[in-house]
């Protein structure tokens, strides 16, 4: 057995309104929360980053349930706004948690999916046993997500990451990977080039093309490599770009809301990006029972899904995190447009 046996999470407490940025553009800013499902999203401090916040992701799941981090061998960090383009996150991560050095870290890039992708890796690497020191491999999903002053993407993109350090301990594993599925094709959705400041997008191409059918693509693959059906599972966790589409996503599948509101963190926090998936997987876990099964399906622009089915074990009635995610998220403060633009460096003479 492969599975996860710590998680942990991370949500700055800055917020900003969707209508607090509307305004500023002359837009109806209730009309546009209610047409993204968003009503707030989650900013980044001054002195934050997605390294910072993959280290306080990272020493979560490490305090919160016990683990040596000197046992962990393997250390992927998953972002689209790592503060280096050259110099890994994940060597920081590893001195900040005092992991290693006998590990193995690097950082990966798969726009939204980044993190998913580093679970895959620590679960093929914890069951092969090769290297052999390899106990715990810990993947993180981390963002302070990019977007253009007045673009689209500035009402939804935000701040906050996950992490999970998978093992195969059948007494410390709290949810299982059952299986792992993934969908990948050339759909060039989102891109951002070397040296632009912020992403692009192809507007309305990214739903049906891009998102819908790799999300769809991964999870009915999922389905039906392992014969489950929507009614088979207790939660689900999409990807969450906006709180519109993964609601829709859901129904397509045969899921209700009673299946997914757990998990549906964006309307809150706003798009974490890489942290998205992983974020509202941790929430699942913050209140999941012994024998829950849990469909996760991640997406990254470009374009991809992984998907995951996972069973909750019995040790997850005994080992949780010791604050929930929807605990986490309520303690939170308001910015005004002009903090915001500060914060996250939109005045180019900071």
């Amino acid at each position: 057995m492969t599975g996860i046996v710590a998680y942990g999470a991370y949500v700055p407490i800055n917020r900003i309104k969707v209508e607090e940025i509307a305004a500023v553009w002359g837009k109806d800013g209730k009309a546009v929360a209610a047409g993204l499902n968003v009503k707030e999203k989650a900013v980044a401090g001054f002195d934050e980053d997605a390294c910072t916040i993959a280290v306080e992701a990272a020493r979560n799941a490490i305090k919160d349930f016990g683990i040596d981090a000197q046992k962990i061998g393997a250390i992927y960090v998953g972002s689209e706004s790592h503060p280096y383009a050259v110099k890994p996150t994940a060597s920081v991560v590893a001195d900040a948690i005092n992991a290693g050095p006998e590990l193995t870290a690097a950082d990966l890039e798969f726009a939204c999916k980044a993190g998913t992708a580093g679970i895959q890796m620590c679960m093929g690497l914890v069951e092969a046993k090769i290297p052999k020191w390899i106990e715990y491999g810990l993947a993180i999903g981390t963002d302070t997500a990019q977007g253009r002053p007045g673009d689209a993407l500035e009402y939804t993109a935000s701040s906050g990451g996950a992490a999970f350090i998978i093992g195969e301990n059948e007494n410390e594993i709290i949810a299982s990977i059952d299986e792992t599925y993934s969908f990948t094709t050339d759909t060039p959705d989102f891109w951002r080039r070397q040296h632009a400041e912020f992403p692009r997008h192809a507007g309305r191409f990214t739903g049906e093309p891009a998102y819908f059918r790799h999300i769809m693509g991964a999870a009915e693959g999922i389905m039906e490599k392992t014969g489950l059906k929507a009614g088979d599972f207790d939660y689900a966790v999409f990807h969450q770009p906006n709180g519109k589409f993964p609601i829709k996503v859901a129904k397509m599948l045969g899921f209700d809301m009673g299946k997914i509101e757990q998990g549906l963190i964006t309307p809150e926090i706003g798009n974490t990006y890489s942290g998205s998936t992983m974020i509202g997987l941790a929430s699942i876990l913050d209140v999941a029972k012994p024998g829950s099964r849990i469909l996760a399906v991640s997406y990254g622009s470009g374009a991809g899904s992984d998907a995951f089915v996972l069973t909750a074990t019995k040790n997850i009635e005994k080992k949780r995190a010791a604050v929930a995610v929807k605990e986490m998220i309520k303690e939170k403060q308001y910015l005004s447009y002009a903090q915001y633009a500060k914060f996250r460096r939109k005045l180019k003479s900071l």
